[in-house]
C-alpha cells in the first residue's frame, strides 16, 4: 500500500535543500537518508533521500541529484510516498490516514448533507477537512473532536456537530441579521 509520507515545499538556501510539510507520524523512519519515495506527479521522482535536518521547527530534506535552488524549486508541491505494509496502519480507533478519509460523505448529527471530503489540510494546530458542497463551493472543517463527532469508514461518512456560522450559508446568515435588525425598529 501506498501512502503520502510528506509534501515538498519550498527551496531552502542554494544547495538543493526542501522544506517539508511531514504528514506522517513516524518522519524519523519514511524520511530518513536512504529512503527511495514515489513521487506525485510520478514524472518527479522516484527520490532519494540524500540527508535530512531540523531547522527552526522544520524538517528540510536534500536528494541525491539535486545540488542547487532551481532543481529543488522545481520539486515544489510534489507529493512524497511510500510502501506501506497494511499491517502498519493505525491501530488507534480514532487515526485515520487522508486516503482513507478523501471521498466520505460529511453530514451534520441531524442527518443534513453537508458534502464530501475532496482534501485534508494538514496545519500546525489541527487538520482541516475541505469539503465540497453539493453547490460546488467548498467549507473548512476543522478536525476536531468538537466537531466532527463521528467517523464511519463502512459507512463511508464523517458525523459533525458545527457551531453556529461554520457552515451555515451566506444567504442564511444575511436573512438573520435582516430579521434582528427589522426587531430593533
Amino acid at each position: 500500500m501506498q501512502l503520502v509520507v510528506a509534501r515538498i515545499g519550498r527551496a531552502h538556501g542554494i544547495k538543493g535543500e526542501v522544506t517539508v510539510e511531514v504528514r506522517t507520524d513516524e518522519p524519523e523512519l519514511r524520511l530518513a537518508p536512504g529512503a527511495v519515495l514515489a513521487t506525485d506527479p510520478a514524472s518527479a521522482g522516484p527520490l532519494t533521500i540524500a540527508t535530512g535536518r531540523v531547522h527552526s521547527g522544520r524538517l528540510l530534506l536534500r536528494f541525491e541529484g539535486v545540488t542547487d535552488r532551481n532543481g529543488a524549486e522545481a520539486l515544489r508541491n510534489t507529493l512524497l510516498i511510500a510502501d506501506v505494509d497494511p499491517e502498519e496502519l493505525p491501530e488507534g480507533e480514532d487515526e485515520y490516514y487522508d486516503h482513507q478519509l478523501i471521498d466520505i460523505d460529511v453530514v451534520t448529527a441531524d442527518g443534513a448533507e453537508v458534502g464530501r471530503i475532496t482534501e485534508i489540510s494538514h496545519l500546525p494546530t489541527q487538520d482541516l477537512f475541505i469539503v465540497e458542497r453539493p453547490d460546488g463551493s467548498e467549507v473548512m472543517i476543522p478536525f476536531v473532536e468538537e466537531i466532527v463527532t463521528e467517523i464511519d469508514l463502512e459507512e463511508q461518512r464523517a458525523v459533525i456537530d458545527p457551531p453556529p456560522g461554520l457552515i451555515d450559508d451566506r444567504a442564511e446568515i444575511a436573512s438573520s441579521r435582516d430579521e434582528s435588525d427589522g426587531d430593533d425598529a
